[in-house]
């Protein structure tokens, strides 16, 4: 029989809906607590809930959540700027946390985040799902393995459409969100780290905000988050690698496309496509070998979320780490990490200069 582990909620809108989906068919997981502030989003719990749903307690808060004795392990899915205080009871209370991204907003923060995790007795995940997209995972294993051979530039490029609304707007603000290259790119600069096994050295990010969000004005104020940019992060071990972003080309066939070009060949990997393209050197003039693959995704995982199936498989993973069966795959460090990236991503956009990761303390 499966270990049962029961789940907490802290933050109940669109992401936190898209987790309790895939706890639905997650085996062993069992909910028994949501938390949130606002009635509308525990509406929405309750109602993915189902007839899941009943003896589920509800709290207004974290610290009401932590302090029932309810859960083994609880999820962070509030708003980026709520995390440390969300996260200070639950670190009290040592249950297992999976805490959405971006770890925090701000670089103390998430210091103060990754010390905490630091004492715990219990795992502590940052959800960075994108590793978990199976044409991704393929294409990380494939680079890893040597397929091209050694790794010397990585492209990544997300092309979207535009953030969507939240309750109270809080998205639309830096100050609430880190900035776009920390709440939406910090993914990205995840999978730089992870795909080239090295640190940042420095940063240069060009971005503005110039299409979306322009004529919106909340109690008077204009939004002040970039939706596009090209970012160049050179890595210690040599490797140079570059995001490009547009949130505001939702018509685009696929809306992540992944590159890593080594000294034998080159990767290419396409998501929702799901394709894996390998394209060996040939020679000037030499016929190409190009051979393609689409890598499938289980329908349920696909059907549980909206993350190409990553959010299921991130949970199978976080659970057996729970249970003690396999150990943390992306931890605090992981999470300040990205957040380090993106923030010397927003101190170059908005500076116009390269940015030295010295000059962040790392």
């Amino acid at each position: 029989m499966v270990e049962q582990v029961r789940y907490g909620l802290v933050g109940t809108g669109m992401m936190g809906v898209e987790h309790l989906q895939n706890l639905a068919v997650t085996p062993g997981a069992v909910v028994t607590a949501i938390a949130d502030p606002v009635s509308i989003s525990l509406g929405w719990a309750r109602d993915a809930l189902g007839a899941r749903g009943d003896g589920v307690q509800q709290f207004a808060d974290a610290a009401a959540l932590a302090r029932s004795g309810l859960v083994d392990a609880v999820i962070v899915a509030s708003p980026n700027y709520t995390h440390r205080d969300v996260l200070e009871p639950l670190f009290d209370a040592d249950v297992a946390i999976l805490c959405e991204k971006p770890l925090a907003t701000t670089l103390e923060d998430a210091r103060w985040v990754v010390d905490r995790a630091a004492q715990m007795t219990r795992p502590f995940w940052t959800a960075m799902e994108y590793r978990y997209m199976p044409p991704a995972a393929a294409f990380i294993d494939q680079v890893h393995g040597g397929r091209i051979g050694a790794l010397r530039m990585l492209s990544i490029r997300e092309h979207r459409f535009p953030f969507l609304p939240k309750v109270g707007d809080w998205n639309r603000f830096s100050r609430n969100t880190g900035g776009t290259m920390v709440e939406k790119c910090c993914h990205f600069f995840d999978l730089m780290r992870l795909i080239v096994q090295s640190e940042p050295v420095r940063v240069y990010c060009s971005g503005a905000m110039d299409v979306n969000h322009v004529d919106e004005r909340y109690d008077g104020e204009r939004p002040d988050i970039i939706d596009n940019s090209y970012t160049t992060v050179d890595f210690a071990n040599g490797v140079r690698a570059m995001l490009d972003l547009s949130m505001f080309a939702d018509g685009a066939e696929n809306q992540e496309e992944i590159t890593a070009v080594g000294d034998a060949a080159r990767l290419d990997v396409l998501i929702p496509e799901g394709a894996l393209v390998f394209s060996p050197r040939t020679g000037f003039l030499n016929p190409k070998r190009v051979e393609r693959e689409v890598i499938a995704v289980d329908q349920t995982a696909l059907d549980a979320g909206s993350h190409h199936g990553s959010t299921f498989y991130q949970h199978q993973k976080f659970i057996a780490a729970v249970r003690g069966e396999i150990d943390v795959e992306v931890s605090a460090r992981d999470g300040l990490m990205a957040v380090a990236i993106g923030t010397a991503a927003e101190i170059s956009a908005l500076t116009k200069r390269v940015v030295e990761m010295s000059e962040l303390g790392f």
